[in-house]
């Protein structure tokens, strides 16, 4: 993790780009994994008590295919705890929360750890009011590249990632 930590602190050094509109391509599905539960609570903070997981701040937009904003897109986001375990009893780092009338999220957690043979990720599901959802994952630069790759920029002691879905809407 110190590593980890030594190479957001470098990166975050860097200019930033500028944040796209957009994204020019329909985001990728990706497998739900074994450890899907359906119906999690309405919430936006998945963080928990006691926790000694570093805090994370995802944000984002939902756009439909054409690029405008999906009111009210329901996202249903789970991953593992500081330790890289699921919890498949309760609903620890489970929750559903909508989209607001521009089609932006907010979800406060934490950085998942590493699960065995996998890099960092969260799984969510997007869905636009009526339509069919879209099963992905979110990982993190610098662990995986590519379109499903957050960009982790350390600020004021938290650690904030962007990632915006295109999907049918």
């Amino acid at each position: 993790m110190m590593v980890f930590r030594t190479l957001l602190a470098v990166l975050a050094a860097l200019p930033l780009a500028a944040a796209a509109a957009c994204p020019d391509k329909p985001t990728p599905r990706d497998m739900e994994g074994p450890f899907y539960k359906a119906n999690p609570p309405l919430r936006a903070s998945l963080l928990e008590p006691g926790s000694k997981g570093e805090k994370l701040i995802l944000s984002g937009v939902v756009y439909s295919a054409q690029c405008k904003p999906v009111p009210n897109a329901l996202l249903d986001f789970w991953h593992a705890d500081e330790n890289g375990d699921y919890d498949n009893t309760g609903y620890r780092y489970r929750g559903q929360m909508r989209a607001d009338a521009e089609g932006r999220y907010r979800l406060e957690t934490i950085l998942p750890a590493l699960y065995p043979g996998r890099p960092r990720h969260i799984h969510v599901k997007v869905q636009a009011p009526g339509k069919r959802a879209l099963t992905t994952q979110i990982y993190f630069q610098y662990e995986r590249a590519g379109a499903l790759a957050a960009k982790l920029e350390p600020r004021d002691g938290v650690l904030h990632a962007t990632f915006d879905f295109a999907i049918e809407g």
